[in-house]
């Protein structure tokens, strides 16, 4: 695979302490995951690789929680449901600031806030990776099995060339990790790689 920085976009899906950082709401029940495959770390040479390699980063974030977020609501979905009840990223706490090691620097982009899955549903992604001229989308962060792969189906549908990379994501059990990448990732993406392959498509 071939990656050309002129056309090509890193997605950091929802990089909050409540997914990444001791504590986190969610911490503890990806962390089993997360330390088997070496989720922080590989996140972490990813962003710096794609930085480094002058691939532009889009900031694809979840909805920060607020209290009364579906009290109208006709049809939240079950996975909303609970992550209002729980407050999961609650605005204006920690746990819905992003993690120390992924704070946003200059020329990154952040796209707006996503209700569901989905990080191309109800935002402004499509139409910023449009703008910056990007054919390729490169997925990491968190979920694999949620909103990993609902941005990456979402991506495909709109036609970008999509890459998972299996050790620089998470879920909540190791069957939700294996259904992402070996039975549902090979129905829409175009590549599933491990971190080091990614490093070595798009270092120098």
């Amino acid at each position: 695979m071939t990656y050309p920085r002129e056309s090509t976009g890193l997605l950091l899906v929802d990089p909050y302490n409540d997914f990444l950082s001791e504590g986190g709401k969610l911490h503890g029940l990806a962390k089993p995951v997360a330390d088997a495959v070496g989720t922080l770390d590989n996140l972490r040479k990813v962003v710096a690789a794609a930085r480094k390699a002058g691939i532009q980063l889009f900031y694809v974030p979840h909805h920060r929680a607020r209290p009364d977020d579906l009290k109208s609501w006709k049809y939240p979905s079950p996975y909303q449901i609970g992550a209002a009840r729980a407050q999961v990223f609650a605005a204006g706490t920690w746990g819905g600031e992003w993690h120390p090691d992924f704070q946003p620097q200059a020329g990154d982009v952040l796209v707006h806030e996503h209700w569901g899955g989905s990080g191309f549903a109800n935002t402004d992604l499509d139409y910023q990776l449009k703008q910056h001229g990007v054919q390729q989308v490169i997925l990491v962060g968190m979920l694999a099995n949620t909103c990993i792969e609902s941005t990456g189906r979402f991506a495909a549908e709109l036609g970008y060339h999509v890459t998972l990379v299996r050790d620089a994501t998470a879920a909540f059990s190791p069957e939700a990790m294996h259904a992402a990448h070996e039975l549902n990732g090979p129905t829409y993406a175009h590549a599933i790689l491990t971190t080091e392959d990614v490093l070595t498509a798009i270092g120098p």
